[in-house]
């Protein structure tokens, strides 16, 4: 039997006397793609921290063998040099720094006294060709899209003459043309005998691109199979331990009035060539799910961010909830008139990471708990937050911890805790589904739905169709900051909503 590439045995990792992987094994061979797949918190970037030495020898039990030899990596640096490279979700490149500075930081050419700037330069070129990148070496990284980052990151790993590549969400971000090349890149690696480890919540890019696929659960290795032997229900029910009657668990829901009623919204940046949103208009119902759709750039975002008062531009439109006419310029106004919003990037936007789990999710009625006299009701405090924790199955061990140290599903619970607490009448979440996993996104959709029940409102922005027509009453569709379509969610098709979201493209 040929010697695996990669042997990791029985590893196991804690945290204060908590195992975040209980006796995990996987093995890989030369030129394979091993997907890796879980809900989040499950243990899957712990194992790979513990692969790249972010967690060094030592501090985990269990052995690692790549290439026949045990591995015992004090830090990242030992696990580059062996070929075993990792690229996280959220990217370690300089954005001030030119394309070809950061791919050769720390493994510069040359001598300390000169660097060899044209070899340096030759060599980028060369790396990116192979990524399929047609930029100059010496572009500053802050002048690409998220998804050419994407791609010189492959290429500064392979500048490391990578022989495991760990790639953690690599799409999550990215255009369907962005992905379409990824994936391909990762095929072409595969045909040169670069093996991957490929963490993904997008099942059908794990089917496609794997030789095999493994589940992790609550830090305990479920199973190792043959991707081509596996169906996207098949590993859901591994990764959540039972079977999701749907994918989407659509519910029956009254739909009421027009409740919120929006004309004539239109958004710019001070001189840009064109408005953001151009002249949109449109009506929700109370108890409604509306679907917002469109490419990057479409202007989804954009208007929801005038409707919540946060848009750092000029804009300005009409808006009308509940037959009264709104003045809406800040967040505070927003959520004083009963619109709450839910942002795109949790990280960025959505939590203060170093704060505790509660204080996030009472961070925007924070003025209900202080008396007159200054004194804050902490009891009454706590109870909000522990309602809010068990209404929204918040994993966390306690809500004290700070919110960074929770997976990417439970932060996004918290947020929508937080905007629940103020009670809404209409309640924005833009892209609520993104980089968390299948279980996750299942119980945020039984919520969305519990609440339109409730009477409260829902817009719903997403990049991903079948989210969009799963879970929508009505799905308004966005192209270069227009409205271009309304459509009723029953026949809907993804083919009808990409037809409509490029069709002044096709015609330009």
């Amino acid at each position: 039997m040929k010697q695996p590439l990669l042997d990791m045995r029985n590893i196991v990792k804690s945290f204060s006397g908590v195992r975040a992987l209980n006796g995990v094994s996987i093995t890989l061979g030369d030129g394979e793609v091993l997907s890796l797949c879980g809900e989040n918190g499950s243990g899957k970037s712990t194992l790979m921290k513990v692969l790249s030495g972010v967690w060094p020898y030592g501090s985990y039990d269990g052995e690692i063998y790549f290439q026949g030899q045990q591995v015992k990596a004090s830090g990242i640096r030992d696990t580059e040099a062996l070929g075993i490279v990792i690229i996280h979700q959220e990217l370690a490149l300089v954005k001030e720094l030119s394309v070809m500075e950061n791919i050769f930081l720390g493994n510069e050419l040359g001598s300390c006294v000169s660097l060899n700037d044209e070899m340096m330069h030759s060599r980028t070129r060369e790396l990116l060709a192979q990524v399929k990148l047609n930029i100059s070496p010496d572009t500053l990284i802050r002048e690409l899209g998220v998804g050419q980052q994407q791609l010189v990151e492959i290429a500064k790993a392979l500048n490391k003459n990578v022989k495991l590549l760990i790639l953690d969400e690599p799409t999550s971000s990215l255009t369907n043309n962005e992905i379409d090349i990824l994936l391909g890149i990762v095929q072409e690696l595969k045909g040169q005998g670069i093996a991957c480890v490929y963490i993904s919540h997008k099942l059908d890019e794990v089917l496609a691109l794997s030789n095999w696929v493994a589940v992790i659960r609550d830090g305990n290795h479920i199973a190792t199979k043959a991707a081509a032997e596996l169906t996207q229900n098949d590993i859901i029910s591994m990764m959540v331990g039972r079977q999701l009657d749907e994918l989407f668990p659509r519910e029956n829901h009254q739909i009421g009035e027009t409740i919120l009623q929006v004309t004539h919204a239109k958004a710019s940046q001070p001189g840009a060539s064109r408005c953001q949103v151009e002249d949109v208009s449109f009506s929700l119902r109370k108890g409604e799910i509306l679907g917002v759709a469109g490419l990057i750039g479409s202007g989804r975002t954009e208007l929801m961010q005038c409707l919540y008062g946060c848009y750092d531009g000029d804009y300005q439109a009409t808006i009308e909830l509940s037959g009264q006419t709104l003045q809406i310029r800040s967040q505070r106004a927003a959520l004083k008139a009963g619109i709450a919003m839910v942002p795109e990037d949790r990280k960025r936007h959505g939590i203060v990471p170093i704060m505790g789990v509660g204080r996030n999710i009472t961070l925007s009625i924070l003025d209900r708990y202080t008396a007159w006299f200054g004194a804050i009701d902490e009891e009454q405090e706590s109870h909000d937050i522990h309602d809010a924790i068990a209404r929204l199955k918040v994993k966390t061990a306690t809500s004290e911890l700070a919110i960074k140290n929770l997976s990417g599903g439970n932060q996004q619970k918290a947020i929508i805790a937080r905007f629940l607490l103020t009670k809404p009448k209409i309640l924005i979440l833009d892209e609520p589904t993104r980089g968390i996993d299948v279980g996750a996104k299942y119980e945020i959709y039984k919520l969305m739905f519990a609440l339109v029940k409730e009477g409260v409102s829902i817009i719903m922005v997403s990049s991903e169709l079948p989210e969009v027509i799963g879970i929508s009453d009505r799905v308004l569709v966005m192209h270069e900051g227009r409205l271009k379509g309304e459509f009723d969610h029953q026949g809907l098709t993804q083919e009808k909503i990409m037809n409509c979201a490029i069709k002044e493209a096709e015609s330009a």
